[in-house]
């Protein structure tokens, strides 16, 4: 479930006065004033980011602000582009029927901003359709977009630099993971210097990069959220299921762990653990109950294994009307929650560090942040 717990379309508008937006009348004669005698302030360049996935097409859209961006519009809408690719090898018409209508809003919104540079990316389904070529074409000459197939570890690359500002300075080690919607992607690394230490600014829209971490392995795990729920099933998931799910995730974790001896820096508690993807923002929105889905009280929050195990065991105790009716999961995430929350229990019981932090972000981040800042 890639990072963001929309339901359907969600549509994130820059903040502050709008173009129609009144000022105060005791401030308009001067304001007026000053803007015929001065130049009009030269805005920096927008720079655009586009993530499609297995189950999301998501797009950020932001200008440089110091060390890092600020976003000035954004956009992510379920569209299940690899929905029924584990079974025929290829997507369907319906999911890139769904994928086109989205990425023509992504390529509305690019040309209203008027963006300067971009990049545009798929992932694992693209990776895996043999009719993924068909699909680029009709990409280009429907919605006027190139997207760039990118390898699984150009993405796990993209998915640290556009969550580094979350890592923990003072923890040498880090596990940072994406669980997608078909494959899940692990990445282990060493923490680098930063040249200049950065802040959290979300409060204020902006990303601030803290350091370089060095990666030290990453691996791509062929499953996600979508491909488990079509293989053990989403509506009805008996508990025998959701060990199965538990199990074969855990059971392709082993050679990771096994190449690169993990555990060791657990043990010594030097090591953190980090999450981006929809599974991990829905389930602290879960826990915090919040009444709709927030960002800002979700991304960079933190949530312990305990915390974990209960919301976990809360929303597979619920039939597939009461995990929709919560506001952090919805109808189009309902069937795909118990997967994401089986392959996170395989993580948090392969490496038990015992909490991890939450990652709103990711990928587009970290294109946004090579685009800007090289």
């Amino acid at each position: 479930m890639a990072s963001s717990a929309s339901q359907g379309i969600r549509e994130v508008e820059a903040s502050g006065l709008g173009a129609g937006a009144a000022m105060p009348h005791a401030e308009a004669p001067a304001l007026a004033r000053a803007a015929v005698c001065a130049p009009a302030p030269r805005l920096a360049p927008t720079y655009a980011a586009l993530d499609l996935g297995t189950n999301n097409c998501r797009l950020l859209l932001a200008r440089p602000a110091g060390d890092g961006f600020r976003v000035v519009d954004a956009f992510s809408r379920i569209v299940r582009l690899g929905e029924g690719l584990a079974a025929t090898g290829a997507l369907s018409e319906a999911a890139m029927a769904r994928t086109l209508d989205a990425l023509k809003i992504c390529v509305d919104k690019i040309a209203h901003r008027r963006v300067g540079a971009g990049r545009y990316v798929a992932t694992e389904a693209c990776r895996r359709a043999v009719n993924c070529d068909d699909f680029l074409a009709r990409v280009r000459e429907t919605a006027g977009i190139e997207l760039e197939i990118i390898s699984t570890a150009e993405e796990a690359r993209l998915v640290v630099t556009g969550c580094a500002p979350l890592l923990n300075p003072r923890v040498p080690y880090a596990l940072v993971f994406d669980i997608g919607g078909g494959s899940t992607e692990i990445v282990w690394l060493r923490q680098g210097v930063a040249h200049r230490r950065g802040r959290p600014a979300e409060a204020a829209g902006r990303w601030v990069p803290r350091g370089r971490p060095e990666i030290l392995g990453s691996t791509s795990l062929p499953f996600g959220v979508v491909t488990f729920t079509e293989q053990f099933g989403g509506v009805d998931v008996p508990p025998a299921a959701y060990r199965g799910m538990v199990a074969e995730a855990q059971a392709a974790l082993a050679p990771f762990e096994a190449r690169h001896r993990i555990m060791r820096q657990v043990r010594a508690g030097r090591v953190q653990m980090l999450g981006s993807s929809g599974t991990v923002t829905t389930l602290a929105g879960v826990h915090l109950a919040l009444p709709r889905y927030t960002r800002a009280l979700v991304d960079g929050s933190i949530l312990t294994f305990d915390q974990i195990e209960v919301v976990s065991r809360h929303l597979a105790g619920l039939d597939i009307d009461g995990r929709a009716a919560n506001p952090c999961v919805g109808r189009e995430r309902a069937d795909l929650v118990l997967s994401g929350c089986a392959i996170l229990d395989a993580i948090c019981a392969t490496w038990p560090v015992g909490r991890l932090r939450v990652a709103d972000r990711g990928i587009r981040e970290g294109i946004l942040f090579d685009l800007m800042h090289g």
